[in-house]
This record gives C-alpha cells, structure tokens and sequence, in this order.
C-alpha cells in the first residue's frame, strides 16, 4: 500500500486501542509493541466502503519473513473490520517496532492453517477459547511484505 501523502489516518474506535497506537506511533514502536506481553504491530487498511485509511493495532506472530495475525474480533460471531477490509483490499502498512513496510495479506490455505494456527495458540492461548466459542472458522492471515 503506498498511501498518499495527504491521506489520513483514521485510528480504531475503541479508546484503549486508539491509545496503544498514539504510543506506539509517538514512540516511534520504542513503546506500544508489547501488550501486556504480547507483541503488537499498527494495521493499516484502506476500508472496503469508505476508501478511507483505517489502522488498528494486533497481536502478531512470525513465520519466517511472514506476519501471522488471527482475525477472531474476541470469538464473536462476526469478523473484525480490519479483516473485511483486507479482503477487499489486501495491500496494507505495516508498522513493527520503529520498521514501516507495505505487505500483501492473503488468508492462510486449509492445508497452512493447522501448523499456524498451533503457532499463534501457543503464543495466545486465548484464540483456542475464541475458536471453541463461535460457529465460524476464524481466520488466520499471512502478511507477506513487499519486495524491498
């Protein structure tokens, strides 16, 4: 994704998250990367509907070169914006620590989801509760950065 330079950011609605990401932005990812001992890195999405630049902050996992993020918006029935935004549009940003870098998301395979999803569980183990708690299967996303 390669926003314009006059394009706004427009943060999550939810006040803790808006929060994390100020800190983690004016800190420039010094801050604001571990949540609550989790690591986190800054989504931006373009929305589906409004065309507009929208940026949250995750809990993520690695695979290799690959960022690992599970779409499963606390096991509610519904998926999380972020994750129909990057369906509609899957150039996204990605920031990780003080590192800014375009990535192409894509949802894992059938036969990749097992071993990431074990991945991601393991690191936290909360999504096993999410998964067991809601009828859809919840998404596993690979982020794949750009070429440098």
């Amino acid at each position: 994704m390669n926003p314009r330079p006059d394009e706004e950011v427009t943060d999550s609605p939810l006040d803790w998250v808006a929060e994390h990401i100020r800190v983690y932005v004016e800190s420039d990812g010094a801050e604001g990367h571990l949540r609550q001992g989790w690591p986190t890195l800054l989504l931006t999405t373009r929305g589906r509907r409004s065309g507009r630049l929208r940026r949250t902050a995750l809990i993520y996992g690695r695979d290799g070169d690959r960022y690992l993020l599970v779409a499963s918006n606390g096991g509610a029935p519904a998926h999380p914006a972020w994750y129909l935004n990057l369906t509609a549009h899957p150039e996204v940003a990605i920031q990780v620590g003080a590192e800014r870098l375009p990535a192409r998301a894509r949802v894992a395979t059938p036969e990749e989801r097992p071993a990431l999803w074990r991945t991601m569980a393991e690191m936290f183990p909360p999504y096993d509760e999410y998964q067991a708690g809601t009828d859809r299967e919840i998404p596993l996303v690979i982020l794949e950065p750009a070429p440098g």
